[in-house]
């Protein structure tokens, strides 16, 4: 799984067991991703609180426009872990299979022919690949598309989070895929 030592949930203690306990409520068990902190239990937890934050966030966005933009951002950092686990939570909320494929296959170039959720894809796309480019223009092409600040921040957010996200699994050998729609639909703690 991982290149670095990891702590299985049997040997956890204080602040990484009330963790793993946390995200184990719904699941089960703590991720492989949460498993990759296990070192210092602090940020493990510190991480599963803002998973949780950034997911709550109450903005206008739809499930699905939050959740593709956060796999462009996987699918273009290249991490199998990440991007299989959103392909198979957009599935579970109805997202167009297709639209789905596309994505996985050519982030730059996938549309939907929705000018909303183009954009979206657009401004993920450039905020992932090119973040000192993006400027107030590229904002109010978001505004254009009835994007309100809120829902602007709320995917700044999803895409930065999952870039951290990204570096973190692939920089400590997380190239796993996920392989079920119950671990990518019960990760996020209650």
């Amino acid at each position: 799984m991982a290149w670095i030592r990891t702590i299985p949930r049997d040997e956890a203690t204080g602040t990484l067991q009330e963790a793993y306990d946390w995200q184990a409520k719904r699941l089960g068990e703590p991720t492989d991703y949460t498993r990759l902190g296990s070192l210092y239990p602090e940020l493990v937890m510190l991480r599963l609180q803002l998973y949780k934050t950034v997911e709550g966030c109450p903005s206008g966005l739809s499930p699905i426009e939050r959740q593709l933009a956060a796999l462009v951002t996987s699918e273009l950092n290249a991490t199998p872990h990440c991007a299989s686990g959103l392909h198979l939570k957009l599935l579970s909320l109805g997202a167009d299979a297709q639209l789905v494929r596309h994505v996985a296959a050519d982030p730059q170039t996938a549309r939907s022919g929705n000018a909303r959720l183009d954009a979206i894809i657009e401004h993920a796309v450039k905020l992932t690949l090119h973040p000192g480019e993006v400027d107030e223009a590229d904002i109010e092409k978001l505004r254009a598309q009835g994007l309100q600040d809120l829902d602007i921040l709320d995917l700044n957010n999803m895409v930065a989070y999952y870039c951290y996200t990204n570096r973190v699994a692939n920089g400590l050998g997380l190239k796993t895929s996920v392989e079920s729609a119950r671990e990518a639909t019960l990760a996020l703690p209650v």
